[in-house]
């Protein structure tokens, strides 16, 4: 059974197929964000932690609750399926949990930012910090959402 998706699968297929595609997406993000916020709740022990001007700590504390909401929105798709198995909701469940890995993303690159900012706020101690920021936060956005997007701006064009 064709679904127009130029590909020969039933409904089913195509969500067992987008299911398996997701979840291999959620691992290589999960996989940062587990790095990122390990190093983010051990930096509290650190002496140097104390020294820090309120505003660093403000960016720090937002950081970490940044990272623990990624932390869930990247997880969610796996209590999702966990719940929802066996209950002939597969396509739904793709729907919901790619939509749930997109929020993630979005997420995941406000604590990167915020990490950054914070990272470099301590190092470079100057308004540096908050271009290369934003700098980096454009390319970021670029390669993570930007260039999809035109790939399926092109796509319909040609369609």
């Amino acid at each position: 059974m064709s679904t127009g998706s130029g590909r020969d699968e039933s409904p089913e297929e195509r969500a067992d197929r987008r299911w398996a595609e997701l979840l291999q997406e959620v691992r290589v993000a999960q996989t940062g964000v587990q790095i990122l916020l390990g190093f983010l709740f051990m930096a509290v022990f650190t002496p140097r932690f104390g020294t820090l001007p309120a505003v660093d700590k403000n960016i720090y504390t937002a950081t970490v609750i940044l990272g623990a909401a990624t932390t869930a929105a990247l997880i969610g798709p796996v209590s999702i399926h966990r719940l929802l198995t066996g209950r002939r909701l597969k396509p739904q469940t793709v729907a919901w949990a790619s939509a749930l890995t997109l929020i993630g993303l979005l997420l995941l690159l406000g604590t990167v930012m915020a990490a950054l900012l914070l990272v470099l706020r301590v190092a470079l101690r100057d308004a540096a910090a908050t271009w290369i920021v934003a700098g980096v936060g454009g390319w970021f956005a670029l390669c993570w959402f930007a260039l999809p997007l035109l790939a399926l701006l092109s796509a319909r064009a040609r369609a």
